[in-house]
């Protein structure tokens, strides 16, 4: 068939008495993109059938016709059928069309029960840098469709500048009920909590969990003791777990006395059971440890809050944490080894006991080639324990696993030249430079970038070393040649710099 006989089908068939026909035929017209074809598209808007008239919309829209769409297409916008507004929304966009009667019909479609209809409304006025209407706007945040209110989080912030769009995230922030006020009390700055801290203190008691979540995240920087004596209360009755952890870590970090009670009671909670063991370690009483240590023995308990259990004693520090935790690195639970690594990595940090130096580090080094789910944890709570370089060196020389090599390449601080066991580690980062493995590599460069930041210059052996840096600048891995990159940079123009 012919275009011209094709368009003279599509033209009969527009006016056939079946409406599926019709549809199809405009859709048909549409695809030709001839202008003279608008008025036929123009006028199907007011076909009967709402399967023509979303066709209609979707022709004109493909047409081209700006003036034709913006005649027709706003009423469309509020026709009876969501599928025709939902077109016509879309049409809107594409033909560019802007102006009060556009802007008012997607104000409109911004409360459609559709949200199709809501998602393209909110695109339109993205599009056009309009809020359509604040209160519907804003009142969007608490929509359940994240694709709807994570659009209207984007239209908010394009129009943070119009007035009526603040004053309406204020009040909602203030007044509003469940997630729609909860996600206005986020976007809002931290300098509108003393204006809002009346309506934060009641806010304590909303009925809405995420509100009762989002006033706590924001009274926890008010400095006042009876902010934190309402916290404090809010803790003592709260019966949501969410909530109860939210409160339990702020209340927590800043050592308020209060919270050990209340997270005795939620221990035993799988959700706010790890907050309330954070809470009681950050205490750091007597009371609060024989809690701790009783819960580390209970095998009842969820094992994500024993984790946090050993983490908070390792926290404490105590007399005996290193000796509780040391036992658990050979647990079957991955939690429960990963929580006392955590909590062994805080030892170190904090400075152990002379006594309790070479257990750890011995564990520790054994641990870092046993534990293949753990690796990275277990180097992290090696770092700094100079009692543990001994056995790291044998690992990054002999160890089987890549991974654990990597680690323990990583421990090492090749940056005292006048120091042998020093010189012997940039060797070892230097025959490194070769090793199969991309991990091992990128550990291996950064080695030599700490020798270098600490002397200027490569080790014994530079020349060679800068060859296979340059070859390394050519790897497969990103941060390899990155690294590698950098270093060489650094030897060339000097300048200190910080490893990728």
């Amino acid at each position: 068939m012919g275009a011209d006989h094709q368009i003279a089908f599509f033209l009969r068939e527009s006016t056939a008495p079946d409406a599926e026909r019709r549809a199809a035929a405009l859709k048909g017209v549409g695809r030709t993109g001839r202008s003279e074809y608008v008025p036929v598209a123009a006028e199907a808007a007011g076909d009967p059938a709402s399967s023509v008239r979303a066709a209609a919309a979707l022709a004109l829209a493909r047409l081209g016709d700006p003036e034709a769409g913006r005649a027709v297409l706003p009423v469309l916008m509020s026709d009876e059928d969501p599928g025709v507004r939902c077109r016509a929304s879309v049409a809107v966009t594409r033909l560019g069309l802007g102006g009060p009667a556009v802007i008012e019909a997607f104000a409109r479609q911004l409360a459609d029960p559709d949200r199709r209809v809501r998602i393209n409304a909110l695109e339109g006025l993205i599009v056009l840098g309009v809020p359509g209407d604040a209160a519907a706007l804003v009142r969007l945040l608490g929509d359940p469709d994240p694709a709807v209110w994570g659009r209207a989080r984007t239209l908010i912030y394009g129009c943070a500048g119009d007035e009526t769009v603040r004053a309406e995230v204020i009040r909602t922030a203030r007044q509003g009920s469940g997630t729609a006020r909860a996600r206005a009390l986020d976007w809002l700055s931290e300098s509108h909590t003393e204006h809002l801290l009346d309506s934060l203190l009641t806010g304590l008691r909303d009925p809405s969990p995420a509100v009762r979540i989002a006033v706590a995240r924001r009274l926890f920087h008010v400095e006042q003791r009876q902010v934190q004596d309402k916290l404090a209360e809010a803790l003592r009755t709260e019966r949501d777990p969410e909530v109860a952890a939210r409160l339990l870590r702020g209340l927590g970090r800043h050592g308020d006395e209060h919270v050990g009670e209340p997270a005795v009671r939620w221990l035993r909670d799988p959700i706010a059971g790890p907050s309330a063991a954070q809470a009681l370690g950050a205490l750091n009483t007597d009371t609060a440890a024989e809690e701790l240590r009783a819960a580390l023995a209970d095998e009842t308990l969820p094992s994500r809050t024993r984790a946090a259990v050993a983490t908070a004693i390792g926290a404490q520090g105590r007399w005996d944490a290193v000796w509780l935790l040391l036992p658990l690195l050979d647990d079957p639970d991955d939690d429960l080894r990963a929580g006392a690594l955590d909590g062994l990595e805080a030892r170190v940090e904090n400075g152990l006991r002379l006594w309790e130096r070479h257990p750890v580090a011995w564990s520790l080094a054994a641990h870092l080639e046993t534990d293949a789910r753990h690796i990275w944890r277990t180097r992290n709570a090696l770092f700094g324990l100079a009692q543990a370089i001994p056995a790291v060196r044998r690992l990054a020389d002999g160890s089987r696993s890549a991974e654990v090599r990597a680690a323990a390449l990583s421990l090492l601080d090749g940056d005292d030249p006048t120091d042998e066991r020093a010189r012997h580690d940039t060797r070892r980062f230097l025959r490194s430079l070769d090793d199969p493995h991309e991990a091992v590599r990128y550990q291996a460069v950064l080695g030599l970038t700490r020798w270098v930041e600490a002397t200027g210059s490569l080790p014994p052996g530079g020349e060679e070393a800068r060859a296979r840096l340059t070859a390394l600048t050519t790897d497969a891995s990103l941060r390899v040649r990155q690294a590698a990159a950098g270093l060489i940079e650094a030897l060339d123009t000097g300048p200190v710099f910080d490893p990728p």
